[in-house]
């Protein structure tokens, strides 16, 4: 088979435009094609008023060594690669050696516990949370009653904070395995649409996104895996060997009760923030790492559609349209958007008393009115948060407990349009975009609850992009506060054998531990940590 990329197609082409454009693009006749199947599709959107799909296509054809030798230098024309994934390891029949052990449930925990209890190491996966649908329950009480349960929320439970976001399955890291390809076809096997297979940005949305975590569960346990739920871990049991190695030996739980094991994955999230604490109490190796930090800016999507489609806006082929933005200010800050979730909702993430969080997501529909992102600053230890590797946790804080205050003290949230930020005035009312954020927004001066340089940042930035998407900056644009959750501000770094630098047995992974930052990405070092894993094991 031969791999066929960036052909492009109009709007609405018919089904034998496809053939004839393959035989065209590698000079075939229509005989010399026996087949095509897609393996990707995109828009290029550059020119609204004649908007192209973009194909990645797998080829069949007579002659393939011909056709690869003509395209030699042809970097879109190559053989396809075999994308199927290949266990590193198998337990032996009958394998009775300590479990590893899963901290955290979320994407990065739930495809190391998938990994190793498809080797047949028997996982034991352990969670502060608990089993989704209940997760689900409680995080409604924060966003309909204002009740948080600071162990079953947006950040903690079953799925991680995954669940509770757009879906977004695509991301920039590098994967010349294939890695990310074996996380969607067991997606898809959970009962997610076969078009995350082959869509360029595919997502799959919150309510799709529970039943499929159910799935899994429920595989991994009939792998011999178990889930322990409502489980925090509170400590670990160290042992320091002769030659003054430190070797993990156990892990112990909230009640006090200790499981043996010589092999941890820490799949935490980017907010287990006593974990941290206990982490680095312990003198396991951590430092700093950069984040950002801002507000949730919400527009019509039918704005966003407009601007980016223009005529073809609404098209079943392209959906609702996203974007991405930034800008390098004047005062050496760069502010971008972050996580933008077409015609979804902002919703309240806290997982601490007396903070407010925001952050994004959508259905699979993409079919709520507003348009939201983040539009966050990006922030740097040495310059920020210099005290301490645990620092920015406490900036972190900071800002959320300013925005609660200015929220009125009952999480809801801080909010203002832009048109009076601009103006630097509070908003004592907003317009006629209606915010999302349940359990509702207080209109304030966000300077309330952001430093001096983001307020800063976002004054020179929001010009700047409305005049590269219409309406951006349109006064009535709603903007809520605050995002502070973007990614981990701690890396517990880590050796080229995937353990902890200090601690012999301890494996940080995915985005709590600082390498990761989405559903796709945390899952992939979910599978690498857990091959690292049954390879020490065997």
């Amino acid at each position: 088979m031969i791999r066929l990329s960036g052909l492009k197609l109009p709007l609405d082409h018919p089904a034998e435009a496809m053939p004839a454009a393959i035989c065209d693009r590698l000079g075939l006749e229509p005989h010399e094609l026996r087949g095509h199947s897609l393996v990707r599709r995109g828009n290029d959107a550059r020119r609204r008023s004649a908007i192209l799909l973009v194909y990645t296509l797998d080829i069949d054809v007579a002659d393939e060594a011909g056709v690869l030798a003509r395209f030699a230098n042809d970097h879109d024309v190559r053989p396809t690669p075999d994308t199927s994934y290949k266990f590193v390891t198998h337990a032996p029949g009958g394998w009775q050696g300590k479990r590893p052990v899963v901290i955290g449930a979320g994407p990065c925990g739930l495809f190391a516990g998938l990994i190793l209890a498809q080797m047949g190491f028997r996982p034991i996966i352990l969670d502060r949370g608990k089993v989704v649908r209940e997760r689900t329950k409680d995080t409604w009480g924060l966003w309909r009653r204002a009740e948080l349960n600071p162990d079953s929320n947006v950040q903690f439970g079953e799925g991680g904070a995954g669940t509770f976001s757009d879906g977004k399955l695509y991301c920039r890291v590098k994967d010349p395995r294939f890695l990310g390809r074996k996380v969607l076809e067991e997606f898809v096997a959970a009962g997610a649409p076969d078009d995350i297979l082959w869509e360029a940005h595919p997502h799959i949305g919150t309510f799709r996104l529970v039943t499929m975590v159910e799935a899994m569960r429920r595989q991994i346990e009939a792998l011999g895996g178990e889930y322990r739920w409502q489980h925090r871990v509170d400590d670990l049991v160290l042992e320091r060997t002769a030659e003054g190695e430190q070797r993990l030996r156990g892990v112990v739980l909230h009640d006090g009760s200790v499981i043996d094991t010589d092999h941890v994955v820490l799949a935490v999230g980017h907010s287990a923030r006593p974990t941290f604490d206990m982490l680095h109490g312990r003198g396991v190796h951590i430092e700093p790492k950069p984040f950002s930090i801002g507000v949730r800016i919400e527009h019509p999507q039918s704005w966003v559609d407009r601007a980016r489609y223009g005529p073809c806006a609404g098209h079943p082929d392209l959906g609702a349209a996203s974007y991405s933005l930034a800008h390098h200010c004047a005062n050496g800050r760069t502010v971008y958007s972050f996580c933008m979730c077409p015609g979804g909702r902002v919703v309240a993430a806290t997982s601490e008393e007396g903070r407010v969080v925001t952050n994004g997501m959508s259905q699979y529909s993409r079919a709520e009115f507003n348009a939201n992102s983040g539009l966050v600053v990006g922030i740097d230890p040495a310059r920020d948060y210099p005290d301490g590797p645990l620092a920015g946790i406490d900036l972190q804080r900071h800002w959320e407990s300013m925005a609660y205050v200015a929220g009125g003290s009952s999480y809801w949230a801080p909010g203002q349009t832009v048109g009076d930020f601009l103006a630097r005035r509070p908003s004592t009312q907003l317009g006629d975009v209606v915010p999302s954020y349940k359990p509702g927004v207080t209109p304030t001066d966000l300077a309330r609850c952001l430093p001096d340089y983001v307020i800063e940042a976002f004054h020179e930035a929001l010009p700047a992009f409305g005049r590269q998407i219409a309406h951006y900056d349109h006064p009535d644009a709603v903007m809520t506060g605050v995002e502070t959750r973007t990614s981990s501000p701690i890396r517990i770094t880590r050796g080229k054998d995937f353990q902890s630098l200090n601690v012999v047995g301890l494996y940080p992974a995915g985005e709590g531990a600082g390498y990761a930052g989405g559903i796709l990405s945390a899952a992939i070092d979910g599978i690498k940590v857990a091959e690292a894993v049954a390879r020490t094991l065997v």
